[in-house]
């Protein structure tokens, strides 16, 4: 039996350490000699920056601080494998560097993107007759993996989004009617609205939701959002609304590009989108005579592990347990995915999916959970996400706050 190596790559997640923690109880259950962690993903890989595991865990109650610790503990990348075709000599070099170390399993956690290095490096494996397994353990607060029911990350985020909103929604509501107020809330989402209709688990017996909702499944439309906001304060003093940082208008143009056009763009030529929430607020200036504010929940909602649902930690956990073994199994090139058998009581399954099913493929939220204004999300949506959310973790605490590792307190 060879070694295990298990990469983190892309946006961190609020559980994404403990799907390494399930690779790790895994790989040791199954008496792997040595499991390294690639030190920023693939980038780290290729440089052999390797990290022994066996120096920051003792045993394996250490894997119990390890899933209440927030980002990549192994540091992660955002990292374009080339096209095989043309760049043979790269993926050579690749399995020549596993062939060092005698790595026999690869483990990628991450998303969209991240699957597509799963996808590159098991068809060469197939088609050289090369001996390494490839799993890919799904990781994503967008929750726009193909197959999966969800993604693991994803429970925990729209948990934080609706529990912040909730609060927002009270101290708006604080002022009266002498003082309205108008927030507008961008939540990260690029071309997929499940993180903005997460917030929609804010309304509920205790108190009211955001007003308005704004996906980029919608092209949006600045008259009708003016008009909405014109008819809600005729009734109201306080209006919240929810808008995905990558809603666009009608010509695909982004909101948030409005006044600035001059956007980052990463290694898979994604911009960098940010400032949707500051655009509608001064449209909403302009229009009407009132106060706003703007609030980005930007990195906060995929990094706030203090308030991660015990759903999406166990669910987590077993999808890298699961991955691990089935490399172990001899499986290769899949990702693991999360199949729902029933909602309430709320049951779940894992296997093991072709990633061809699953690279470069978007899952977008459905159009018939969004109502027909395009300005909310229907009770079919709340009774997909309700589960997601359910239970805590609690954190250990050292003065007063939580208490994390870190690859800076190596144990040995």
């Amino acid at each position: 039996m060879g070694n295990v190596i298990i990469g983190q790559s892309g946006g961190p997640t609020a559980v994404i350490n403990s799907s390494l923690a399930g690779a790790i109880k895994a790989a040791k259950e199954r008496g792997v000699p040595k499991i390294y962690g690639m030190h920023h993903g693939i980038e780290g890989f290729m440089k052999q920056d390797f990290i022994d595991i066996d120096d920051y865990l003792f045993d394996l109650n250490d894997l119990s601080l390890l899933k209440r610790t927030p980002s990549a503990f192994l540091g992660s990348c955002r990292y374009k494998l080339p096209e095989i075709e043309g760049h043979e000599p790269y993926y050579e070099q690749m399995f020549r560097i596993m062939d060092e170390w005698d790595i026999e399993y690869f483990l990628y956690n991450g998303g969209n993107d991240s699957m597509d290095t799963i996808m590159k490096m098991s068809r060469y494996a197939r088609e050289n007759g090369k001996k390494q397994k490839f799993m890919g353990i799904p990781k994503t607060i967008d929750n726009d993996l193909a197959v999966t029911d969800h993604t693991p990350g994803y429970g925990s985020a729209a948990k934080f989004i609706a529990t912040t909103m909730k609060e927002i929604i009270c101290d708006n509501e604080s002022f009266g009617a002498n003082d309205p107020k108008i927030c507008i809330v961008e939540i990260m989402g690029r071309n997929a609205g499940w993180l903005t209709a997460a917030s929609a688990l804010a309304h509920d017996s205790e108190g009211s939701g955001p007003d308005l909702i704004y996906l980029p499944e919608i092209d949006f439309d600045e008259e009708k959002f003016l008009t909405n906001v014109r008819d809600l304060l005729k009734t109201k003093t306080s209006i919240v609304i929810a808008v995905s940082e990558g809603v666009h208008f009608a010509d695909g143009k982004m909101v948030c590009e409005v006044g600035n056009e001059n956007a980052f763009v990463d290694a898979f030529g994604h911009k960098q989108l940010s400032g949707c929430c500051k655009v509608l607020q001064k449209m909403i200036a302009k229009e009407f005579n009132i106060g706003s504010r703007a609030v980005e929940f930007s990195i906060l909602q995929r990094s706030a592990t203090h308030l991660a649902s015990r759903t999406d930690v166990d669910e987590a956990y077993n999808a890298g347990y699961t991955a691990c073994e089935a490399a172990i199994s001899g499986e290769t090139g899949k990702m693991i995915t999360l199949h729902v058998q029933q909602r309430e009581p709320y049951i779940v399954s894992y296997e093991a999916t072709d990633i061809d099913k699953i690279a470069n493929v978007e899952k977008k939220m459905p159009l018939e959970w969004i109502t027909k204004d395009g300005t909310y999300v229907t009770e079919d949506f709340i009774r997909y996400v309700k589960p997601l959310v359910i239970g805590s973790l609690t954190p250990y605490y050292a003065g007063g706050l939580p208490k994390h590792m870190s690859l800076k307190h190596k144990r040995r």
